[in-house]
């Protein structure tokens, strides 16, 4: 499993009330959700945004509200991945939950700049930035996470399981 794009960087604490603001979140449309993602952090976001780009943060990336409203507007935007040198907990059960890949790598979060072109190998945890030639070692999604992706989250995973 691959995923290729351009480059969406953040900081450090980009929290779920940013991804996505409580004003919000009285829908559950996940087209409807991707059209205001990151919008108080970066109003461009949702008409910028092209399938398979990627978000790349430092520290602490979903960090606030466990709403899973946050993961699943970044999805619904077309972004492929996200990128971070970590994770709140809660915010990356959620994500693959959703079938959101995430991928923790510190070098990668600090090398990766605006605009970049990467290319991550979810098998590997290989995150190649094509704009520089660097390589980062990220971490490799275990099978069966890379399953619950696969499958676009949990309850898809289980459902197949089950038919």
């Amino acid at each position: 499993m691959k995923a290729l794009g351009k480059v969406f960087k953040y900081g450090d604490n980009v929290d779920t009330d940013v991804i996505i603001p409580a004003r919000y979140l009285n829908s559950s449309d996940p087209a409807e959700l991707a059209t205001h993602c990151m919008e108080d952090i970066d109003k461009d976001f949702a008409k910028n945004v092209q399938k398979g780009d990627i978000i790349v943060a430092t520290k602490n990336f979903g960090c606030g509200s466990s709403r899973e409203h946050a993961p699943i507007s970044i999805k619904a935007s077309g972004v492929s991945c996200v990128i971070a040198e970590t994770f709140a907990r809660i915010f990356y059960r959620n994500a693959i939950n959703i079938g959101l890949p995430i991928i923790e790598c510190k070098e990668a979060a600090e090398n990766i700049d605006a605009g970049d072109s990467v290319e991550i190998d979810f098998d590997s945890g290989i995150i190649y930035n094509k704009t520089k030639g660097e390589s980062y070692q990220g971490q490799a999604f275990p099978e069966f996470m890379q399953k619950i992706i696969k499958a676009e989250g949990l309850m898809n995973y289980i459902n197949s399981k089950n038919a």
